[in-house]
């Protein structure tokens, strides 16, 4: 399971914010897996940090396999990426993912559900959490990202 052993994936470029508490509730705006130092979408295994590969690779992605891992690696890095700053979300206001309830997953292809699904096993080991799951058309900044999450965690004062 991702840890704190991961740089800090980035606040919104934009001017929203990224999570807000309201009594017991953590909402968290929609995370896209966009690396902010680049400013670009992450596309390849190689733009995640050494541990999120060693992670993949324990579900038999990060093949080193041109014809495999071109394929795969978009929503799979991508799924990593949002995940992980979703976690860094919930550590900010002192939860865990555990103590994340609820997750929208917005998909370009709902045929890659089940590789996000696969990645989203990391980060719950246990029982997953109250989901649903939209297919939609487009996300911003652009056309490289291909799913975007956001989330809602209970964390009682």
């Amino acid at each position: 399971m991702s840890s704190g052993n991961v740089p800090v994936m980035g606040a919104p470029m934009a001017n929203y914010a990224a999570a807000k508490r309201v009594g017991d509730f953590v909402f968290m705006s929609g995370v896209v897996a966009v690396d902010p130092s680049r400013r670009q979408a992450v596309a390849s295994y190689e733009d995640l940090p050494p541990i999120a590969r060693d992670e993949l690779r324990t579900l038999g992605y990060v093949t080193g396999q041109m014809s495999v891992d071109v394929y795969e690696a978009p929503i799979v890095a991508q799924s990593w990426f949002v995940l992980e700053r979703i976690r860094q979300l919930a550590a900010e206001h002192g939860g865990t993912m555990n103590d994340v309830v609820k997750l929208v997953q917005y998909f370009r292809d709902i045929r890659q559900y089940p590789a996000y699904n696969r990645v989203r096993g990391l980060f719950y080991p246990g029982e997953p959490p109250v989901s649903t799951v939209v297919e939609v058309s487009r996300f911003l900044p652009g056309d490289a990202l291909v799913i975007e999450i956001e989330a809602t965690a209970y964390l009682p004062r």
